[in-house]
């Protein structure tokens, strides 16, 4: 798959379908739009490119609103390298480009991508206030020469699956809902750092993540994760929250990997929420709160043996 950065930069050598979309999370309701378009595309004989946006609209537009993403850029390329796309360009937002009138923008996907057809879900707009909504484009392209083919969204339990869906059972400690949106699990992305190694003294040495603030992190508790690291994956129990037995007021993410004792400082670790064990609580001593750590690995322990090999 092709990654770049500028719409100049695509070499594909043929024509192309289309789509645009912020596609975070790479959902199943994204899936599910990617394959009726690859579909089209084996059928017609043309490459699939994607086109999306870093950081989201939104978070140039209305800078006061606290975007969290499912997927980093580099995280979203991995996801849709693997389901087979040709180019996926990653274009920078910024305010010139939503002052971008919808005609300039769809002349430079048929320019640069030699784009023969548009793939979107019915609510898309593009370009200058978004002016350039589903009858526009679609007048758009008998003037400029591509077609339009929207797609309805996937529906599961009665609702629209989206980024958004999925971003509230997060922030609410709903990893198996979430789970079954995604096709995945939900995963973080970190750096272990120094800690107040408070684990390792009560005998449970814990990798502290530095998670980028950005991040969509699931509510505060104590879950049961696997933790990716060379490759291999490990199972673990991970703590999300200000650790109210010491006081704490900073957020942090900890995960314990059981039996595990290699240094981790310094590496770079996947996290995989698969179930949210209990919500976090304050402890009357640290012989309660060792004891609540040993019944959470032994519970976390046993329910990760039952998931699906990696």
């Amino acid at each position: 798959m092709q990654v770049i950065g500028d719409l100049t930069q695509a070499n594909l050598h043929g024509p192309s379908l289309v789509t645009v979309g912020s596609y975070d999370g790479v959902h199943i309701g994204h899936r599910h739009l990617l394959g009726q378009m690859q579909e089209a595309a084996h059928r017609l004989g043309c490459h699939t490119s994607l086109v999306t946006f870093h950081p989201q609209p939104k978070a140039v537009l209305a800078p006061h609103l606290r975007i969290r993403y499912l997927t980093t850029p580099a995280e979203k390329i991995m996801l849709l390298d693997g389901l087979g796309l040709d180019l996926t360009a990653i274009l920078p937002f910024t305010l010139e480009t939503a002052d971008t009138p919808a005609v300039e923008f769809a002349k430079a996907l048929v320019t640069h991508l030699e784009m023969r057809q548009l793939w979107v879900g019915p609510d898309f707009a593009l370009g200058r206030s978004r002016e350039g909504d589903i009858p526009v484009l679609r007048r758009l392209g008998q003037d400029i020469g591509f077609e339009v083919h929207v797609v309805d969204p996937m529906v599961k339990d009665g609702e629209v699956v989206s980024s958004t869906r999925i971003r509230n059972l997060l922030m609410r400690g709903e990893i198996r809902p979430a789970t079954a949106l995604l096709g995945r699990y939900p995963r973080v992305t970190g750096q272990v750092t120094q800690g107040a190694q408070r684990g390792r003294l009560l005998g449970f040495p814990t990798a502290n993540l530095a998670v980028l603030p950005e991040r969509v992190i699931p509510a505060d508790g104590v879950y049961a994760c696997f933790v990716w690291l060379d490759n291999a994956r490990y199972p673990a129990v991970t703590n999300i929250g200000v650790r109210p037995s010491f006081a704490g007021a900073e957020r942090t993410v900890e995960a314990y990997l059981l039996d595990f004792s290699r240094d981790l400082y310094g590496l770079d670790l996947r996290l995989e929420f698969v179930e949210r064990l209990r919500p976090e609580k304050r402890f009357r001593d640290l012989d309660d709160l060792v004891a609540q750590i040993r019944s959470d690995a032994e519970q976390a322990a046993e329910l990760l043996a039952q998931e699906p090999p990696a």
